[in-house]
């Protein structure tokens, strides 16, 4: 079954303390645990792959990731 690969924003508009960093489908609202595939596109940039069990609709995420330095 092919997946469709989409952009979508990663900001929660009402986050949950527990389950604000995991997205949910946008065809049918079913909430995902773990991405099938990531990858780093630079330093500071991560793509996920997500893909619903549900209905089986595909998208990536990227999140930028801050550099921590230790004192």
């Amino acid at each position: 079954m092919p997946a469709v690969a989409e952009i979508l924003s990663t900001i929660a508009s009402q986050p949950d303390p527990r389950g604000s960093d995991l997205p949910t489908c946008p065809v049918c609202a079913d909430s995902m645990v773990a991405a099938e595939a990531s990858a780093y596109l630079t330093d500071h940039v991560i793509s996920y792959l997500w893909t619903c069990d549900t209905c089986g609709y595909g998208f990536v995420t990227k999140h930028s990731v801050k550099r921590f330095q230790c004192n």
